[in-house]
């Protein structure tokens, strides 16, 4: 018989998460890796759904997204950015920021352009530079700190190189770029002549006192930069599947060319309440940060009490925790270890990393659930150096 599947999807595997994921309901563990916030949709967005389906918002939105959301968008980006955009003609609405990514990559790249990416990545991105035909080129953060080296960045660049994807705040490193960091990475880019792709879905989960930068506002960035962002980690919703793509409208007609032609439209009456959302005071979103920067503050520490080596994030809702001395081989083998003798599951980080060594000895907590699962996880987490002897 004909074997049906294409090409493109040869050697893809699965989803670490649904591992994982899979692995928390056999052990019946406090699920530490996934990052699905479990922070309640706050009342307001979800009255406007409410009176966006009862007002008959119920059938197809425009490719570019509704009217009201797109609006809100523009005034959000004025309001913490100072950005001037056009909501008619520099927006697009997109189900979520992968889907946005996907169709990015897929206006923009030929079969054989170079696209720059920082390792550890959001497990999406290289899958998805691959199927559009690109040839993904990866620039290491070095831990501990999960920074990159300049010399080794702009080696990274060359004459094929037709885009680079920018996520920061950054998952799972918890990294937030400072502005010298962006100034060279807008500098390279504008030297060869490089889209920028920026992934800022944690832009309102920073910490510390530490600000998030927005890549476009740099000199010389607007025209050539894309930034994807969604409302899934700041209005703790990420099963509506609102995103959107911000731009010039050179790139956005490219992106709605293909849209048209894939998914088109993203649910209707929940970009309505999105646009609620994003209205909200400012208040909300340092709320939002102070909240999630409690919930970092106690993992790490639980995690550091039971001899563990986690990183302090400056954004985002993870850790990255060295396991290095541990008795496990690799991280994979830890969290399963983990999931089977405490109840407890993190995501090991090998298939974030090109070079999947440089993952095998870190794992990913994340921090975005209830205070009473953390907790729940911490007790559990106790119990780990008397395992570990015992393992010995």
């Amino acid at each position: 018989m004909r074997h049906w599947t294409a090409e493109r999807l040869d050697g893809q595997k699965p989803s670490v998460f649904d591992e994982m994921n899979a692995l928390a309901r056999r052990y019946n563990a406090v699920n530490l890796g996934s990052g699905t916030p479990d922070m309640p949709v706050p009342e307001l967005i979800q009255a406007a759904v409410e009176r966006a389906v009862a007002a008959g918002h119920n059938q197809y939105a425009p490719v570019q997204g509704e009217a009201v959301l797109r609006a809100a968008l523009a005034a959000h980006a004025a309001r913490f950015y100072g950005q001037e955009i056009d909501p008619n003609s520099e927006i697009s609405v997109t189900n979520g920021v992968t889907e946005a990514l996907h169709a990015a990559l897929f206006s923009f790249i030929n079969p054989g352009d170079e696209v720059l990416v920082f390792e550890p990545f959001y497990d999406c991105y290289l899958p998805t530079i691959r199927l559009a035909g690109g040839v993904p080129v990866v620039v290491t953060l070095h831990a501990p700190a999960f920074r990159f080296d300049p010399q080794e960045l702009r080696e990274a660049f060359s004459p094929r190189t037709k885009a680079m994807i920018l996520n920061t705040p950054h998952n799972p490193t918890g990294t937030v770029f400072s502005r010298s960091e962006l100034a060279l990475i807008a500098e390279l880019c504008q030297e060869f002549d490089v889209l920028a792709i920026t992934d800022e879905v944690y832009e309102h989960i920073v910490f510390d006192c530490e600000s998030h930068v927005r890549l476009a506002t740099l000199p010389g960035m607007l025209e050539r930069t894309l930034t994807l962002s969604g409302a899934g980690k700041t209005f703790s919703c990420t099963g509506w599947r609102i995103g959107w793509a911000i731009g010039p409208a050179a790139l956005q007609d490219a992106l709605r060319m293909l849209r048209q032609f894939t998914v088109f439209a993203a649910a209707t009456p929940f970009q309505f309440a999105i646009a609620a959302g994003l209205r909200f005071p400012d208040s909300y979103f340092r709320q939002l940060a102070a909240e999630y920067q409690q919930r970092r503050d106690f993992l790490v520490d639980a995690l550091s009490a039971c001899g563990l080596k986690p990183n302090k994030p400056a954004g985002s809702f993870f850790t990255l925790t060295d396991i290095s001395g541990l008795g496990s081989a690799n991280g994979r083998e830890f969290c399963n270890d983990l999931a089977r003798n405490l109840g407890v599951v993190p995501v090991p980080t090998d298939t974030f990393y090109f070079h999947q060594s440089h993952g095998e000895r870190l794992v990913r907590f994340a921090f975005c659930l209830r205070r009473a699962l953390l907790e729940s996880a911490a007790r559990r987490l106790a119990n780990l150096p008397i395992l570990c002897e015992a393992e010995r």
